[in-house]
């Protein structure tokens, strides 16, 4: 009877050989439509990503007015007004603004006495008879802001000729 049994165990069924090519067949059609479910994942949190990314930079980029506001209402500010609490109080609010800029990544360029880049400033004029070598930075009309390693704004500046 164990001679028997050695000889059906070594013969296999036809039917088993499909079996487990079918088996095979199915674990390779799983292995990859896992792998195409991980790669859309990626994808899609990769295109998440980007689009946060801009409407980030949008919304950062609609802040920036309002930082060149307070510098020009400050620059203007009347003598007797300096001292005053309400103004100290509108003071913290811009340094509030500049905190949540900072903390986003946008860093306020520093222009004036530079050398005029395309890539990082708007010419908005020349000034003739300035005693400065020709093309450096000598009054910012707009501050300019970077984001991180990219321009956010470009400053707006005036060159000598």
């Amino acid at each position: 009877m164990s001679e028997n049994l050695s000889v059906k165990k070594d013969t296999v069924a036809p039917e088993s050989r499909d079996y487990k090519t079918q088996a095979e067949e199915y674990l390779a059609g799983w292995q990859r439509a896992r792998a195409d479910y991980q790669n859309l994942k990626k994808e899609t949190e990769r295109k998440i990503a980007e689009y946060l990314s801009a409407a980030n930079k949008d919304l950062l980029h609609e802040l920036l007015p309002l930082v060149d506001y307070f510098k020009h209402a400050f620059k203007h500010l009347p003598a007797d007004l300096k001292t005053s609490e309400w103004v100290d109080g509108v003071r913290h609010i811009q340094s509030k603004l500049e905190q949540v800029l900072a903390y986003h990544g946008v860093k306020e360029m520093e222009v004036v006495g530079e050398k005029f880049d395309p890539k990082l400033h708007e010419a908005a004029g020349e000034v003739e008879g300035s005693g400065q070598e020709h093309g450096i930075i000598l009054e910012e009309l707009r501050t300019g802001f970077m984001l991180h390693d990219q321009v956010l704004q470009p400053a707006r500046v005036k060159i000598a000729k």
